[in-house]
């Protein structure tokens, strides 16, 4: 495909990421940014870009990443922590406290667990994302559809969340 008409296909697509943009970033400006900057990476990265594949979901993915890694640096910047209320206990032997690997050890060891007792179909992808293949990949590997990958992944999360609800931090 020529950079003519890739160029040419970006064109026409373009319209339909506006109302998406509008609805990551709730504001007008915002996503008219947020798509002229999608419009951009796709632009200088079209080599990236496989002929024959959805080019629609390509920028939608381009644009989600965009967003999420600039509202990452927003927050980012906006976050300051002030440690100074904290410096009093600095010095002070009573409010002193120490950890050892212990309970570090106790909660591996119920995870690990946690994950063994998970079915073996669940069990498999759901490692696999752990140790970071793509759904696309672990699809492949299994041979099974990419949605029944997600689908089994999420009720892994949901089984584990369940089972290992004693270490929430909001019980």
């Amino acid at each position: 495909m020529t950079a003519l008409e890739f160029n040419t296909l970006v064109q026409n697509v373009a319209h339909t990421l506006r109302p998406a943009a509008m609805n990551l970033t709730r504001d007008q400006d915002d996503a008219k940014d947020l798509v002229q900057e999608t419009m951009l990476k796709a632009l200088t990265n079209r080599d990236k870009f496989k002929a024959g594949t959805n080019l629609k979901a390509w920028l939608y993915t381009i644009m989600r990443n965009t967003f999420i890694n600039n509202y990452n640096k927003v927050t980012r910047r906006s976050s300051n922590i002030d440690s100074s209320e904290y410096l009093q206990y600095l010095n002070t032997d009573e409010n002193f406290v120490t950890q050892n690997k212990g309970t570090a050890t106790f909660v591996m060891n119920d995870i690990n667990k946690a994950i063994a007792n998970l079915n073996e179909e669940h069990r498999t992808p759901f490692m696999m994302y752990y140790v970071g293949y793509k759904y696309l990949e672990i699809a492949e590997k299994l041979q099974i559809p990419i949605g029944t990958v997600k689908n089994r992944i999420h009720i892994a999360r949901k089984e584990l969340k369940n089972v290992l609800k004693v270490y929430r931090q909001d019980a």
